[in-house]
Formats: C-alpha cells, structure tokens, sequence
C-alpha cells in the first residue's frame, strides 16, 4: 500500500516537473507572441533568439525556485490561500531571477516582456495546481447528486460559509446543499458559494418540500436560544432532520465544519435563554478557601468541582461513596489544574465517625452537600435507605459542618419537596428543616437551593428517549398531561454558587426556570428533530404514572412566599416557622425506624412533613389509551 502510494506521488511529481517546463516555455514564446499581436513573423529575430538561447537557464532557475517554495510537494486536492502565495511567489522569484539572467548575458527583449513573462507562468502554474481540484469538485457533486442528502441551511453568515465550504471541499459527505434561509432581508437573493438565499424563515416549510429537504443545518451560533427555540418549532413540522452548531466559540476558535454539527436537543426547545451568572464575581469567595464537596462523583457535584476548581480554592476535597465516578473526576481534574491541591475520599456520609475525622483534619471553609439518594421510584420501594442516606446524612454533615467551623454549607434540594407525594421528596424537605433550624444556632450560614429537573443528569429523561429512538421505539410517557421543570447542569451549578455567595443563612434559593414543559411534547419533538414521524415510524407507549410521581412539580409553598435577588431570575423563600423540640424528638424517632427497617416508616414522615401525602397513581384509564 505504502509502495503504491510513494510511486503515485512521484509520477505525480514527474508530470508536473514536465509540465512546468513546458508552462516556462510557452510562456517565455507567448510573451513575445502577444508583444507582436500574435504574429510570429514579425518579432525581431534577436528577440527570439535570446529567449531560445537563455531558455534552459530559465528552466533550471524555475525548477530550483518551485522546488524551494515545494511547488511539487503540495497536496494540490486541498489547495487554498497559501498555495496560491507560494505560486505567485515562485513565479515571481523565477521571473525576477530570469530578466536579471537576460540582461547579465546581454540578451535584449522588449520592455513588456517581464511582465507577460510573470503573468503568463502564473496563470499556466495556477491551471496545472488547482484544475485538479476543481475537476474533483465537479465529480464529486456529480457523485452527491446521484445519491445525496439534500440540506437546507439556516442563517447566511461566516458558519453557513464555512460549513458549504466544508461540504463542498469533502469527498466523504454526500450532502447537496439546496437552499439558505436568513431573516435578512439584505441578504435575500444572494448567493454564497453558489447556493441562494431563498428567504427567511417564512419560507423553511416551502422550502423544505420544493426541494425535498432532509436534514436542516441551523448556523446561527450568536443568536439567543429563545430564536433558536422559534426557529426549531417551524422545522419540527417538516419532518427533517435538525442539527445546529454549538456554540459562537466554535467560530472564534476557527474550528467550524460539518463534524461540529450536532443534532437538535431538546433541551433547544425549552423557549428560554441559559441563565448566566458572572461566576468571576461569584466564585471569588471560593478562592484560597478549603472546599468540601459531598456527592462530588455526580453530575451536580461533578460540574461543582470543575467551577470550583478553576478559581484557585486553596484545596478541594471531594467526597463520593461510588469510587468509579470519584476516580473520574479525580482524573480529569488533575489533567485540567495541575496546581490543584486536590484530595478526593471514599466515604459515606452516613458514617458519622468518617465523616467527622475528615472535616476534623481538613476543616473545610465551605461545604456543598450534593450527596444524595435521588431516584423516585427506587426510593419509594426502599424508604428507609432514602432516610438513611439523604436524611441521617444531611443531619451528620451538617453537624460536622457546624461543630467544625465551616463558614457556609450549601444543601442541594429539589422541587420535590414541596408538598412531595413521594419518600425522595419528603427526605429532601426534612433535610431543608434541619439545615433552617441549624442555621439559628451556629455561626455557619446553612442554605439550601432547591432544583427543578436537570437535562442531561444521571436519570434524565432525555438520553432514555435518545436510546428508545435509536432502537426503532416506542418512547414510553408514563403521563399525557405530565409536566417539568427543566434547567440543565451548568445552570444548576451556577444557581448553587450564587446561593453561596447570596447567603445569610436559613434561605432556600429557587431558580425561575420559565414555564413547564409537557413531557409528551418533548417525546414528539425529539421524534420529529431525529428526522421521524410520531406514531408512525417511531410510536409512543403511555406506562402509567411511576411510584411516587405526581403529574406536575412545584417549587415553593404557598406559605414560604418569595423574595427577590440581584438576580431577577433567582428568588429566595422565606424560612418557616418549626417547633425545634418536637422536631428533633421526631428525628430521633426517624433514624431508630430506619434503622431497624421499620416498614410504618410513613407515618412518621407525615408527622414531620405534613405536607406529604403518599402516593396514589393519578394515570386514569383514559390517559393511557
């Protein structure tokens, strides 16, 4: 293979060496030819002669010059700015060396001649180095005609431009691109690359049949997501397939192409932009603390350690029971902040003696306790390890936290412990309680911040529709009418920084995540975006509410009520009033019940959490036909 490659080249090298000798020549006779309006006759015999006789000097000086500015060296199928520098270049430096050979040897010829010299080898090496390339453009449109993806794309900026050019230039992808859209009406009519700005978004659906379209590439990185969102609610109806790039970083890093498409996630869909948060602001706090992080393994924790670590804490500490995803985060973090003084622990933060000899070694300065038990269903068939694991564990690190000096604990809550219908929520309520009632009696300032849903965490409903997807369905809703919250991981991790940097104490931070999203919608739509049709190629199963699910969450008791932040999309609940005896006596009785596997388990977190009511199936027979 290696041997057929090499000897390819070299026949290359060989033909094009053969043809610049004779580009030179022809050159050197035209020159004169267009000097005397192509009549041969009339050119003076010493005119020619000169150019005869100098002619295998010249040869030698263009084969030299070329051979140096690796003319004949160059993959010629990938040709582009620089190539074409190099050939003017060598065909200067050819041109200059040879007029300056003439005129030492005492060879006269008229004036013009350097000039239509220059120009003439230019344009004959510019033929030979780039009709190859364009002769290969040609075959392999041909070839992507005959059975190409017809793509439509949407924004006529540097992305789309990049990205045709990228298509156009490969002759892997078999991809035809038919038609732009863009919203401005300057660019309405115009071509890029050859490809016409048929309109804006009013004509996507038009569009999409007239040209048989199958897959929309959407190249509008800078523009906000509820555009985005907008965009893609007109596309879902199609029946295309989307894709759409990143982010602006991909254009600024020079890094646009086909492979930085990805497909449309839903996530797209949730018609809001990404909560932003000046984390350099924020974040300060952080720097040369000692910050403990429990949970640290998993997706929240994970992404805290990432934030945390980039803004110079003194030393993280990171604490998880399941040693693979410690040992994960624990790589990547020395790989990305080698100065890092990183210690990473297995421990569970169910054992209080464990738990109290790290924070008594480290005295950590701020915990974020992410450590959590958070699966609904599983924790309604196994309550007591749910109390156990969110409850008793909240209470032993807390108390660690406080009896230890930590300036500010963080818990992680979710929007499952308002009036929660299931174990996992209740746990997460009484473990607001306790750090309410810790903050009036220690000098650390205990928050909360309570979650909505969190797109592309571990048990996310998202990359389950993904995987039913790519196996021919069906995509099982277990509700018709079942609505979320949804915010995603780095937005999650922003609000817990800014409650750390919010805090006073006793607060539970809310994110105001928009409006609720149908999970039936997101089903279609990730249907539709994966370029199928809803109950016909791929079908939709309803299973029926899970244990513990309700078919809407909320994020604050009406008796918290709100108050607003700096941030305007963050608001902060206000603590409610607990009776501390009768709580604490009820703790103890939790953890003993616990303990001893006590299957009445319920009633007791009824009496804690009166707003808990245990689960009944609302799935009538109506919503699962």
């Amino acid at each position: 293979m290696k041997r057929t490659v090499n000897t390819a080249l070299l026949y290359r090298k060989i033909f094009l060496i053969i043809y610049d000798i004779l580009a030179i020549t022809a050159s050197s006779v035209l020159a004169l030819l267009i000097r005397y309006e192509f009549v041969y006759s009339e050119i003076e015999r010493e005119y020619l002669q000169s150019v005869y006789s100098f002619l295998p000097i010249t040869v030698l000086i263009m084969l030299v010059v070329f051979s140096l500015l690796k003319l004949y060296d160059s993959l010629w199928a990938f040709a582009g700015a620089n190539e074409m520098q190099n050939i003017v270049a060598a065909s200067g430096v050819t041109a200059v060396v040879n007029g300056i050979g003439l005129m030492i040897a005492g060879k006269r010829v008229p004036r013009s001649y350097y000039f239509l010299f220059v120009f003439l080898l230019i344009a004959f090496t510019f033929i030979s180095r780039f009709s190859y390339r364009f002769f290969r453009g040609l075959k392999q449109r041909q070839r992507n005609r005959e059975k190409s993806i017809n793509i439509m794309i949407i924004g006529a900026g540097e992305a789309a431009n990049l990205i045709i050019k990228d298509i156009i230039s490969s002759k892997y992808t078999h991809m035809a691109i038919r038609c732009i859209i863009d919203d401005d009406t300057n660019k309405r009519g115009k071509y890029i690359q050859g490809i016409k700005v048929i309109g804006g978004r009013e004509k996507i659906r038009e569009a999409a049949d007239t040209y048989s379209i199958d897959e929309i590439f959407i190249a509008m990185p800078s523009v906000p997501k509820s555009v985005i969102s907008s965009i893609i609610e007109i596309c879902k109806n199609t029946n295309c397939k989307l894709r759409t790039l990143p982010g602006m970083y991909q254009l600024v890093n020079g890094e646009v192409n086909v492979s930085q498409l990805k497909d449309v996630e839903v996530e797209d869909l949730l018609g809001r932009d990404p909560i932003v948060v000046n984390l350099e602001s924020i974040v300060g706090y952080v720097k040369d603390r000692c910050v403990l992080v429990t949970g640290g393994g998993g997706s929240i924790g994970s992404e805290l350690c990432r934030q945390i670590a980039g803004h110079k804490p003194a030393k993280l500490i990171i604490v998880d029971i399941y040693e693979n995803n410690a040992y994960d985060i624990q790589q990547e973090l020395k790989q990305k902040f080698p100065e890092l003084e990183l210690v990473v622990l297995i421990a569970s933060v169910r054992n209080t003696n464990r738990i109290n000899t790290i924070f008594d070694k480290y005295k950590p300065d701020i915990v974020y306790h992410a450590a959590a038990h958070k699966h609904v269903p599983l924790m309604e068939d196994s309550p007591n390890e749910a109390i156990k694991n969110n409850v008793m564990g909240t209470w032993k690190t807390a108390q660690a936290a406080a009896f230890y000096g930590a300036k500010k604990f963080v818990l992680i809550s979710t929007d499952k412990a308002v009036n929660p219908t299931n174990i996992m929520g209740a746990s997460k309520r009484i473990c607001e309680m306790i750090i309410q009632i810790f903050n009036k009696h220690y000098d650390t300032e205990f928050v909360a911040v309570r979650f909505g849903n969190v797109l592309g965490s571990n048990g996310s409903v998202i990359p389950l529709f993904k995987r039913q997807i790519e196996l021919g369905g069906p995509v099982t809703v277990t509700h018709p009418d079942i609505i979320r919250y949804f915010m995603t991981i780095p937005e999650a991790v922003s609000l817990v920084l800014q409650a750390g940097a919010y805090a006073k104490g006793g607060e539970i931070f809310v994110l105001d995540m928009g409006a609720p999203v149908r999970i039936l919608d997101l089903a279609k739509n990730l249907i539709r975006l994966s370029g199928y049709k809803v109950d016909e190629d791929i079908k939709i199963e309803f299973t029926g509410l899970r244990p513990g699910e309700k078919l809407y969450e909320e994020l604050l008791m009406d008796e918290e009520g709100l108050q607003d932040t700096e941030n305007k999309l963050i608001h902060i609940g206000k603590p409610i009033e607990i009776d501390e005896e009768q709580f604490y006596k009820q703790l103890k009785l939790l953890e003993e019940i616990s303990r001893n596997e006590n299957e009445d388990i319920r009633k007791v977190i009824k009496e804690i959490v009166p707003t808990y009511c245990e689960w009944k199936s609302e799935l009538t027979d109506e919503g699962k036909n």
